[in-house]
């Protein structure tokens, strides 16, 4: 049986609002795209908004 290495635990909590933000970015910027308009984007950030808010 081959060895894997063990995982490493990370604390539980929030994440930092730049990490959130900088995970977001990516997915606002295809859904222009995909979407061809703001709408998408505005959905997206308030639904991080939300998330933040918590």
């Amino acid at each position: 049986m081959a060895y894997t290495a063990p995982r490493t635990t990370r604390p539980s909590g929030r994440r930092h609002p730049l990490v959130a933000t900088a995970m977001v970015l990516p997915l606002a910027a295809l859904l222009v795209v995909v979407f061809g308009g703001w709408e998408a984007v505005v959905t997206q950030a308030s639904s991080v908004g939300v998330m933040l808010g918590r």
